[in-house]
């Protein structure tokens, strides 16, 4: 099949390909310069299709598969901002988050650095361990990791607009952010990240008119910010389901206008 009969919807430099990331041959190689996204965490969480408590073991291996293509994909200056968990409980204790980083550093990716996202949401604790008792109690941080690495060179190799204020900047460049999460009744999926999160990636670590890319779109919040600050966007989503609530909301959000839908 080809790409054009992956496009779900495009208007103007904003595109969704309704696909399976790991095949798709939609996006050319070198081609992009800011990946931002947040992959399955193996939570078991519900999508619509995909198993999200796999083995421990072939998570990791789907992990490395998509990286190693996004890895591909990127410009010799490429970046990657990954939403991560710091680590999970369910179905065994495991430090996600220095596993994956090894992953990525394994195909390739350099790393950069870490920013501390801090939800600030301890609401949905459930489990204590021994209440009151140095037995067996759980320790469980409420904050995500966002992971920055690069491809084969930090310094951007051409000059070109950054949109950021000087008190964007400020703030931002401290690895700790705090902003809340996003409702998943608002937005109508599962596992979305907020606005914020994409925005602040995007402003940081690209210039206006960059690509930017999430292999796993899921409601579309990075190219709603890709669409409000100027940046062309490409996002690969496998539910068809997503793609269409992705859509919806490039086209209220984003304030696409109609007349720019081709």
């Amino acid at each position: 099949m080809q790409c054009r009969d992956k496009i779900f919807f495009k208007a103007g430099d904003i595109v969704i390909y309704n696909d399976d990331f790991l095949t798709t041959e939609c996006i050319k190689e070198n081609s992009i310069d800011l990946i931002v996204t947040s992959p399955p965490y193996n939570v078991d969480i519900h999508y619509e299709s995909y198993k999200d408590d796999i083995p421990y073991d072939a998570y990791l291996q789907f992990t490395e598969k998509w990286l190693k293509k996004v890895y591909k994909l990127a410009k010799d200056d490429g970046r990657l901002c990954l939403n991560i968990p710091l680590d999970k409980s369910k179905g065994g204790q495991q430090s996600v988050y220095a596993d994956i980083v090894a992953v990525a550093k394994r195909v390739g990716w350099q790393y950069m650095s870490t920013i501390v996202w801090n939800e600030q949401n301890i609401s949905r604790r459930t489990a204590w361990g021994s209440w009151l008792s140095a037995r067996a109690p759980y320790v469980i941080a409420p904050v995500e990791m966002i992971a920055v690495f690069y491809k084969k060179r930090w310094k951007k190799m051409k000059e070109g607009i950054s949109d950021i204020t000087r008190e964007e900047f400020i703030e931002w460049t401290n690895g700790v952010w705090t902003f809340p999460g996003e409702s998943r009744k608002r937005v109508k999926h599962p596992a979305p990240f907020p606005l914020e999160l994409p925005k602040r990636c995007i402003k940081l670590f690209s210039y206006v008119g960059d690509t930017v890319l999430d292999p796993f779109l899921g409601s579309g919040t990075t190219l709603v910010a890709c669409a409000l600050y100027r940046r062309k966007g490409i996002g690969v989503e496998i539910e068809r389901k997503y793609c269409e609530i992705a859509k919806n909301r490039l086209i209220k959000e984003g304030m696409i206008l109609q007349r720019r839908l081709v």
